[in-house]
């Protein structure tokens, strides 16, 4: 027996809008702007639509849907769109005329005329920070990425990234981690999780967070979505935070975004042989803000958001007590994978020394083997950021 969904007349015009075929985003605000309200717009004539240039399949797709209603191929797509809200309590579908539709995405140019919401809808208009990066970052990114991403949520930021490998991936965690919600924004239907693999990371999300899309139901990845995707990461939050990135990839697209949405951006440096460092680089050398603390974010978005909390300006992690002799071999590491035959000649210790206190540290979580010999990682006292 079929779901017997209410009425919703105004919810019915901005999805049969957002249907038609071949009716490019820039058009339907155009026409909007015009008619002012969907419904205006779908009672439209055929001449009335052409003077706008509106192809003619999708001027056919609206006489179709005005004379069929829900027996057209759009009224089609906006039952299952309606259904797939019927479902659950927390699926929702927020049009730009909607009270909850997010203050900040509004202000931004090609606004999404709606958005698929899967989980708390109130968090869309709470205070939020865009973390995103490299999809293969080294160890020590995704670490930051985490750490960084728990501390910013418990100072009362909402970390909002892109479900992606990587950095996204780690800064959801972090939040998750601290009991906290955290946004993602998909390159998907709400319904198509991309990657695969974080089936589990997206409903860890939608029950404690929210999932979000612009795309229709059952949309699968392509590489056109993802920089559409990035401007909602940007436009949903106060300003973005990148970690990591390559000089061409879609991190930069957000963070160009965000300057074009006039948003804060903050990069993090890296070391000068890592790949993935040189894309915070470049942000840095155009104006970005470097940030090696979270007070540093906190004491730039705080005059903005009066719901942030600040945090003391110590270090991400809890310092290591640790002997002379290891923390000797630390400051010999550097922060590049370094052989444990340079290691011996440059602290003086024995092959068996060497590796007794390379295995503590290990367990201390302070390095960890790599291609090469041992990495440091960005953890203990020594290096503890202040």
């Amino acid at each position: 027996m079929p779901m017997e969904l209410p009425i919703d007349e105004e919810l019915d015009a901005w999805l049969g809008l957002f249907c038609v075929p071949r009716l490019s985003l820039k058009l339907s605000h155009r026409l909007l702007k015009h008619y002012q309200t969907p419904a205006k717009v779908l009672m439209a004539t055929a001449q009335q639509l052409r003077a706008f240039r509106v192809k003619e399949d999708a001027i056919n797709a609206i006489v179709n849907y005005r004379q069929l209603h829900h027996i057209s191929d759009v009224g089609q797509r906006v039952m299952e769109a309606r259904r797939w809200q019927a479902e659950a309590a927390d699926n929702h579908i927020i049009h730009w005329a909607h009270p909850s539709y997010p203050a900040a995405l509004r202000e931004i140019a090609q606004a999404p005329l709606l958005l698929f919401v899967a989980g708390d809808a109130v968090l869309l208009n709470k205070p939020q920070l865009a973390m995103v990066g490299s999809r293969a970052p080294s160890i020590d990114g995704l670490r930051m990425a985490e750490q960084f991403a728990a501390q910013l949520s418990q100072a009362g930021l909402l970390i909002t990234s892109g479900l992606a490998l990587g950095i996204d991936a780690a800064s959801h965690a972090g939040a998750l981690s601290v009991g906290l919600p955290t946004i993602a924004v998909m390159a998907t239907g709400i319904d198509k999780v991309y990657p695969r693999r974080h089936e589990a990371l997206a409903q860890q999300i939608r029950s404690n967070g929210v999932l979000v899309s612009e795309f229709p139901l059952g949309t699968a990845p392509r590489a056109a979505h993802f920089p559409q995707r990035n401007r909602i990461i940007s436009g949903l939050s106060t300003a973005v935070f990148v970690i990591e990135a390559a000089v061409k990839s879609g991190s930069l697209i957000t963070a160009r975004l965000a300057l074009e949405q006039n948003r804060d951006v903050f990069a993090m440096p890296g070391s000068i042989h890592n790949p993935v460092a040189k894309g915070c680089h470049q942000l840095i050398r155009e104006g970005a803000k470097l940030v090696e603390t979270t007070r540093q974010i906190l004491d730039e978005v705080s005059p903005q958001l009066p719901e942030v909390l600040l945090v003391p300006a110590t270090g991400l992690n809890v310092p290591l007590e640790l002997n002379a002799e290891q923390q000797m071999v630390l400051e010999q590491m550097g922060f590049e994978a370094v052989a444990i035959d340079l290691l011996v000649e440059r602290t003086g210790l024995s092959v068996t020394d060497l590796s007794a206190v390379l295995a503590e540290l290990t367990l201390r979580g302070e390095v960890e083997s790599a291609a090469g010999g041992f990495c440091r990682l960005f953890a203990g006292k020594v290096i503890a950021r202040r």
